[in-house]
């Protein structure tokens, strides 16, 4: 038993995994593998963003698979205990798992890097085959063909986790990245002994590599495979499962409802276009009791700023219309998120895809949901580069308070501000481009309402409600949008359409909302180039 081989790491990773309140069971992903281990010689990628249960379900692949530990304990529980063939792979094989991210220590260059992990290899590999002569051995792929060659049994399962670690590290350089792929092919490709490499990461493998070193790899990537796409994130019915945990559980008061989950986490779609769920920051939020941005808490705003920096007046336009909720057409090439300068608008929307920080569903891109909007709204008021979408951005706390005090000059002075500027979105053909523009001028107002658009409300849709989120008696705000007509026209649909109804609880239940329900219309004269915007109270709570 030793650090990567057989190790006892996983087994006491993955125990510990299922014993937390909000674990889920993803074990039938074992039974998709039943097949390939029968198969013999089967190379599987799976690749996914940051934490989306990828070394969660490497852990669970060793722990079941791994010879040297008895794991009946674990799955005997779960899903996978009723698949017929369960006990005939179970704890059957010598399992090598790499977790290419754990440094141990600090590394310093590629050489230190790799060299430590083929030196413990082989130090794991001499431990558990003394009979075999590895005497001066000092690659890994010869001392394996050497344990083969002493039992023809000796095939083994490689699980290797965050394989493209490296490609993110200062210290290597491009030579060093060629010399790691060199690395991966000799040790797996055409090996007799691999009974089945299953990668994990969040860089599409086959196509970092320039040549025909890593295409023995089938790739399953979210955006362009559905198998496997329930392993990973959760699904709606995970979700809701989770939620009635959390509701079933001691913690008071409870502060979550199963609809901001779903604002804050959801948003992810599998190529048939299932949703899914951020699977940390669902799990984070439940243990807190709390919405908050969790797993872009790892990475700052300006993680998302790297991808279209060197190129933001590409992408400016479309990143207004993304903030206003509207998806943006695009050709995503997964293999671009690996360039080192992405230039074009296609590379950099596929980085971001892949890494995370945008969806991809129908050909078209979009932010997923709250959590990352928070993280590209706090972009767009401190980046000045973005040009007028940062100058809209800045004046979005002084158009909130102009809202809420009825000043309806200010609100025409920031809207008209639009025009002393290049705004292309300002051709204002259709209301999704005010729309745009709208959502630019409230950016502030996230901090203290959950904003919908398009939002069911008494016998329509109204174009934006403004929940309050931090303060409940806070003034409530109905927006509606008119290009063509005027302000009065789109206060008179809210009333028509009751939009209001939207602010009050079910019947026998407290009122949820207990402020002023504030109707904003705004519009736009096409011939006048001029905006207009009327606000009025429709109800007041405290009366």
């Amino acid at each position: 038993m030793g650090m990567y081989l057989d190790s006892k790491t996983a087994y006491i990773l993955f125990q510990n995994e299922t014993k937390r309140p909000y674990f889920v069971d993803k074990s039938l992903m074992l039974s998709e593998l039943f097949p390939l281990v029968d198969n013999g010689g089967e190379y599987i990628c799976i690749t996914r963003p940051r934490r989306f249960g990828k070394t969660v379900m490497a852990n669970m692949i060793d722990t079941f698979f791994n010879k040297m530990n008895d794991s009946s304990d674990i799955f005997n529980s779960l899903k996978i205990a009723k698949d017929e063939s369960y006990r005939r792979y179970q704890n059957q094989y010598p399992v090598i798992h790499i977790p290419f991210n754990d440094l141990m220590q600090p590394c310093h260059s590629y050489d230190d890097y790799i060299g430590r992990i083929e030196k413990q290899l082989l130090a794991d590999l001499k431990a558990a085959y003394p009979d075999v002569n590895m005497k001066g051995e000092t690659s890994v792929a010869s001392a394996l063909l050497n344990i083969l060659a002493a039992d023809d049994t000796a095939r083994f399962i490689f699980v290797l986790d965050e394989w493209d670690f490296i490609f993110h590290q200062s210290f290597a350089s491009e030579e060093d990245k060629k010399n790691y792929l060199l690395f991966l092919r000799n040790l797996l490709k055409d090996r007799p002994y691999v009974l089945l490499a299953y990668i994990t990461g969040i860089l599409p493998i086959a196509k970092y590599s320039s040549g025909s070193e890593l295409n023995m790899f089938v790739e399953y990537t979210m955006a362009s495979e559905e198998k496997y796409s329930q392993y990973f994130g959760f699904t709606e019915e995970e979700t809701d499962m989770l939620f009635e945990r959390y509701e079933n559980s001691a913690i008071k008061p409870k502060h979550l409802t199963r609809e901001g989950m779903k604002s804050w986490y959801d948003g992810y779609h599998t190529k048939s276009g299932r949703r899914i769920y951020n699977p940390r920051s669902v799990v984070t939020s439940l243990k807190n009791n709390n919405f908050g941005n969790y797993w872009t808490s790892s990475g700052p705003y300006d993680e998302i700023f790297y991808y279209i920096e060197h190129n933001v007046a590409a992408v400016r336009d479309d990143l207004a219309l993304m903030i206003a909720g509207i998806a943006v057409p695009v050709k995503v090439w997964e293999y671009a998120a690996t360039a080192m300068n992405l230039q074009t608008r296609e590379e950099i929307f596929s980085a971001m895809v892949v890494y995370g920080f945008l969806t991809y569903e129908n050909g078209k891109v979009s932010i997923p949901n709250r959590e990352l909007l928070d993280k590209f709204t706090i972009m767009l008021q401190k980046e000045p580069s973005l040009g007028y979408i940062y100058r809209l951005a800045k004046e979005s706390r002084r158009m909130l308070q102009a809202t809420l005090t009825g000043d309806t000059e200010t609100m025409v002075e920031i809207l008209e501000l639009a025009h002393d500027t290049e705004v292309p979105l300002l051709s204002y053909n259709s209301e999704a481009e005010l729309t745009a523009v709208v959502n630019l001028v409230y950016l502030a107002a996230r901090d203290n309402y959950r904003i919908e658009r398009e939002d069911k409300a008494g016998i329509g849709y109204a174009d934006f409600i403004f929940y309050p989120e931090t303060d409940k008696n806070a003034d409530c705000i109905i927006l509606e949008l008119k290009v063509g007509a005027t302000p009065e026209a789109a206060i008179q649909q809210i009333k028509d359409r009751k939009y209001a109804l939207r602010f009050r609880g079910k019947i026998g239940e407290p009122q949820r909302y207990t402020g002023r329900i504030l109707a904003v219309g705004i519009s736009y004269d096409k011939e006048g180039k001029k905006h207009s915007c009327k606000i009025e109270v429709i109800e007041d709570g405290k009366e």
